[in-house]
């Protein structure tokens, strides 16, 4: 099955620590994608170093190969039991998804996952089974494309105690809420970002818990490939622009001059537009065979600064609906696409050399590169090439 796990989480620190008490790990490999949420045991700098320490280390062994009862060992005589409570230091959840759908869950004394398929919830099966003195739970099952999983530590249901809700949230009400806010284009940044702004609602942004949602989207994969530029050679355009033409995926072509190429070799028209939805970027056009049309440098530029605010934004979803060519474009490529082609023509366009538009080829991809950067950092696979 061709999927991509989209992944993302977001967490509240206990009001008063500078710190979380709970840490999160995801390590993407070439056939999985291995998520581990631990909670280490009270708040602040030694929770957060246990937690750390527990997440890193199961990640990291489960990456190179060692099994869940080989991690929990190494837990285990890493760090010791509580003296004054008797308690492990740290619980966790580990989810490992494959690129063939199949999943593999371990749960110890975290609140259990909630998987919804379908906008719905479906319970997972689980075996009890004691590794080195510890009760965990463990799954094998497989997922689907648009399946969600969510994973929470204990500040979830928690949320509210003392305040609004006598009990706390619990996890029942957490996963009847998740089915009402759940929409097919909802990702793993926007589910987790959502779920963790009524915890702060309902602690009235006085969390009195460390408070931690992962959440894991099963995406089909989307590829999309965009062109910005024409190449330094001009006897290279045609073969260029077939390759392009081919691919798979959605196709995107950014700068006026690449445009009129496209246009003369696929003998399709340009239809203009003069509507500045933001007076700030350049207006879109539109070609037949191709998903947007846009200026080049100053879209890609705010672009950019999207992507920058998107995955700098720790706690706030950020919304690409807008209908001007840089929203549009962002949407593309951070909300929808799983892998992308980068054609960078290096051919220097004469209205840069402007002294009024110091705009140049270095500054173009330099652009290209750091977005480049922001899309692998959320996982998604990156080419650039430069004709």
């Amino acid at each position: 099955m061709n999927i991509f796990v989209d992944a993302d989480y977001a967490s509240l620190n206990k009001y008063g620590e500078e710190l979380c008490g709970d840490n999160v790990v995801i390590i993407r490999q070439e056939d999985s994608v291995i998520v581990v949420l631990a909670d280490g045991l009270g708040s602040g700098v030694k929770a957060n170093i246990l937690a750390t320490l527990t997440s890193k280390i199961i990640a990291t062994m489960l990456s190179l190969g060692s099994s869940i009862d080989e991690a929990v060992e190494t837990i285990t005589n890493t760090l010791p039991l509580c003296k004054e409570r008797n308690l492990a230091y740290s619980t966790f959840s580990i989810l490992q998804v494959f690129e063939s759908g199949k999943c593999y869950l371990v749960e110890f004394d975290n609140p259990s996952i909630i998987r919804l398929k379908k906008g719905k919830y479906v319970e997972i099966d689980k075996v009890e089974r004691k590794i080195n003195e510890k009760l965990v739970k463990e799954s094998r099952f497989t997922v689907d494309t648009d399946d969600i999983l969510i994973l929470i530590s204990d500040g979830v249901v928690h949320a509210g105690v003392g305040q609004c809700l006598n009990l706390g949230w619990q996890w029942m009400h957490v996963k009847e809420y998740v089915e009402k806010m759940y929409t097919k284009d909802s990702s793993a940044k926007k589910i987790s970002r959502a779920l963790l702004s009524v915890c702060d609602n309902l602690y009235a942004n006085v969390p009195g818990d460390d408070t931690t949602v992962v959440g894991v989207k099963i995406r089909r994969c989307q590829n999309v490939n965009v062109m910005i530029g024409p190449p330094i050679n001009k006897e290279m355009d045609e073969e260029v622009i077939n390759k392009f033409m081919k691919e798979e995926g959605k196709k995107v072509i950014c700068g006026g001059t690449t445009s009129q190429i496209i246009s003369r070799i696929t003998g399709k028209d340009i239809e203009t537009s003069f509507n500045y939805v933001d007076p700030s970027i350049p207006p879109i056009a539109k070609i037949e065979g191709i998903d947007l049309t846009t200026e080049g440098v100053l879209t890609m530029y705010k672009v950019l600064e999207y992507a920058e605010n998107y995955i700098n934004s720790e706690n706030s979803y950020i919304d690409f609906n807008k209908q001007d060519g840089a929203s549009k474009l962002a949407k593309i490529l951070i909300d929808e696409s799983t892998a992308v082609h980068f054609y960078v023509g290096r051919a220097i366009n004469p209205a840069h050399q402007n002294p009024d538009f110091p705009l140049n080829l270095g500054m173009k991809l330099k652009l290209v590169d750091e977005i480049a950067k922001c899309l692998r950092s959320l996982g998604k696979k990156v080419i650039v090439d430069k004709n």
